[in-house]
Parts: structure tokens; sequence; C-alpha cells
């Protein structure tokens, strides 16, 4: 572990990263999509009044597993299958069928399907478009893989650039992101925890140079073999080379620091735990996205509990139905050391509902969206309460707090929440 004198001279260097829909003045226009099932629809954001609108829809061929922005802010890169978990598929949709389809984003948000969709290999688990808006990348959890492809000039996607056959892989790849100055590409490995009889995967880090959409082994981040390291997802501050990353398994948030040439050097520089209350952690409590303030100040993430198929520690059986009875589901909130970058818990806001398994910032960064995965029967007291699946809305204050204004319930039916995100537009 450095010290801070140390941290604060290594981070002398400066770094621009890329926002999702975070962009500067207050002026500024977001969207937010939310996907339940195979449909992906189009929220009107209203930063001021802190209200959402629905206005439209689009459907894919199976559930929406992610979405990317182009820079440009023309452009929605979205990424469905009929395999994995939160999409049961029906008639009319053929089991283990991926995709990847471009969408023009309209002045208001709306959506339009742009160019011909392309058929994947795999079950997509996340998506994004690296800096220059030259290629989508798409990582994939099982079998562990990148695909690369490319974006052509007028925004439709092109072909699928060939990688070579030696790539380093890990077990469950989770995040694909471009680094700032596109020299290089990082992929997050979450591994998977023991499950009876199977011992635990290890987690990692994977660096991959990037050249005209080829990748190249850089380095792998395994602590103790990737043992007792479960990462989930990644943020890069916008001004200094710093990675704050999302362990997932362990309910904790680690920081790298990110070279010059896009590389991560392997120690921490800090590592802090992710829950209000971490010594008290349940099975079904994990740590989820991340994502740090345009200013630099802040960085949020998602704590999730609820939502489990088994009776274990925190879940019970009450007349024959599965009630949560512990664990956080909430947006930690880490003030972000001006010289060292350290983050230091100052909040963790309840959504209000279970398991935020993806939240956003508008692009005045006034306004977060968290989005709750899946309905919830929770204990209070001796009553038996369901919470409903929705879109949870909080006011972003000066000091980085967060302050819950209204939540938005959604009937997700079989179906879950799987993605949702806030889109700025031009």
């Amino acid at each position: 572990m450095f010290d801070r004198r140390t941290v604060t001279a290594m981070l002398a260097g400066s770094v621009v990263a890329p926002k999702f829909a975070l962009a500067k003045g207050g002026k500024q226009k977001s969207a937010l999509y939310s996907g339940v099932g195979n449909e992906l629809t189009h929220y009107e954001v209203d930063s001021a009044a802190a209200e959402l609108v629905k206005r439209g829809s689009v459907k894919m061929p199976g559930g929406i597993q992610y979405a990317w922005p182009h820079p440009s802010k023309k452009y929605l890169y979205v990424t469905s299958s009929t395999g994995g978990p939160g999409f049961n598929p029906g008639p009319g949709f053929p089991p283990d069928q991926h995709n990847l389809a471009a969408f023009r984003i309209g002045p208001t948000g709306e959506l339009s399907p742009h160019g011909d969709m392309v058929r994947l290999r795999w079950r997509p688990i996340h998506s994004s478009v690296d800096m220059a808006g030259e290629y989508v990348l798409v990582a994939y959890n099982f079998p562990a893989g990148i695909s690369v492809h490319k974006i052509k000039g007028d925004g439709t996607i092109g072909a699928e650039v060939s990688q070579p056959d030696d790539l380093e892989k890990g077990i469950y790849f989770h995040q694909v992101r471009a680094t700032p100055h596109n020299k290089t590409i990082l992929v997050v490995a979450r591994g998977n925890n023991p499950d009876g009889n199977k011992p635990e995967d290890p987690g990692s880090l994977h660096v991959y140079g990037f050249h005209k959409g080829v990748l190249s082994n850089k380095r792998k981040i395994a602590p103790n073999g990737g043992y007792g390291f479960g990462p989930r997802h990644l943020d890069i501050h916008p001004t200094r080379p710093l990675a704050y990353v999302s362990i997932e398994r362990q309910n904790q948030l680690i920081v790298y620091q990110l070279t010059g040439d896009g590389d991560l050097l392997p120690e921490p520089l800090f590592t802090k735990p992710t829950l209000a209350d971490p010594g008290h952690k349940f099975p079904v409590q994990s740590a989820g996205p991340i994502h740090i303030h345009p200013n630099g100040k802040f960085v949020y993430l998602g704590n999730r509990s609820g939502v489990t198929a088994n009776i274990v520690p925190g879940v019970e059986q009450v007349d024959g139905r599965k009630v949560f009875t512990g664990g956080e589901s909430n947006i930690a909130v880490f003030a972000i050391d001006a010289k060292t970058g350290e983050p230091n818990a100052i909040q963790h806001a309840d959504i209000h509902a279970a398991h935020p398994r993806t939240f956003s910032l508008d692009a005045s960064a006034k306004l977060l969206v968290a989005g709750a995965l899946a309905p919830t029967a929770v204990r209070e007291g001796d009553k038996v309460v369901d919470l409903p699946a929705g879109l949870s809305v909080f006011r972003v204050g000066p000091d980085g707090r967060l302050d819950f204004v209204r939540k938005y319930n959604l009937d997700v039916g079989s179906y879950t929440q799987w993605w949702s995100g806030m889109v700025a537009l031009t």
C-alpha cells in the first residue's frame, strides 16, 4: 500500500475519461432508457422537476443486455440475448440467439433502427464504444471472450475485427472499457463464488493493447491468484489517472493507478468497504455498478441485495414465498480526496427497492436514477411487503449526497429490468 505522499506524487498526470451521459453545463438534456425483457423504453428526463415521462419503446429479438452511446450522441448500440438470466424465451424467441443493433437517437431521445442487426456468437453481458467512436466492444461471460466490431462512417455496424488466438482470458468477463487515450482496453473478469462442491473461480483485471481494433496481451492483475477477488465494473476518473473498481464478490471498492500508456499498476492504492455495515454481510449481498461524478469529487457505487432463488441467511420462507430479511440495496456515495484520490464513504442512500443492477447520472449530473432489477418481498416488522421493480430518482447535491425524490414502479412480469441508463442528447 502506498502512503499519502507517494500517491499524491504519482497522480501528477491527468486523463480525460469517457462519460456515459455526463456533459458540461446544466442545460444539456438527457434521455433515460430502461430494458425490461426484450423492450427498451425511452423516458424523457426533466432534471429540474426530477421527473421521468414515458415516451415510446423499441424491441429486440431477445432480452436487453446492455447499451452504449456513440461519442457523437447520434447512435445507441444495444445488445440482446435469448439466453442468460432475466429473460425466458417464449414462442417467437428461438433459444441461444444473440444480437447487436444500432439505433439512431432522435432530438428528444426517440430511437429508430439504424442499419442491419449483427448476430453474435454468445450471450453479450456488456458492451461499450471506444473513445474514437470507431468500434463497438462486446464482452461475453461464458465462454469468456471479447469481440470488436467496426463502426462505419454513417454509424451503422460493420465487420467484426479478427483477433489473435493467444489472448489471455479470465473467468466470467463482465465489462469492457477503452482507456482515455484509446491505447488500451480494460476488461473485468468477475470469477464465481464457490457453490456446493464447486470451488471458487478466481477473478482478474485484464489490460489489452488496442490498435486499429486489434487487441494484444499487456497485463493481468489477479491478487492471490484471483481468489478472494471478484471485480464487476470499473470507472475512470475524469481528470486524474485513477481507475475505481467495484469488487462484487467481496463488497469492496479498490482504486488503481492508470499509467500514461493505458496500463494499470497492479498494487492497489486504496481498498474500501462498500457497505454501510460491512461486518454484517449476507450471501445475497454484492457490490454492483460504479460511476464517478464528472467533477471528479465523488464516486457512486450500487450495493445490491434481494432477488434470490435460494433460502440462505437473509432469506426466509413465509407462506410458501421467499422473503428477504436483511442486507443493503443502496447507492453508496464516496467523497474523493482532492490530493490523493482516496474515496471515503459519506452516505448510503436507500433506493426504496431491491437490487440496483444499474444506475446513471443525467447530463447535468444533478439527477441520479437507479434501476431495480425485479420485485422482492421483504419483511417489515411482522408484515411482508412487496417492493416492485422500478426507477428510483434522486437529486444530487453540491456535496455529492443523494436526496430521494420518487420511485416509478415497473411491472416487469416474468422478466427483469436488466439494464437502464441515461444518454446525453445533442
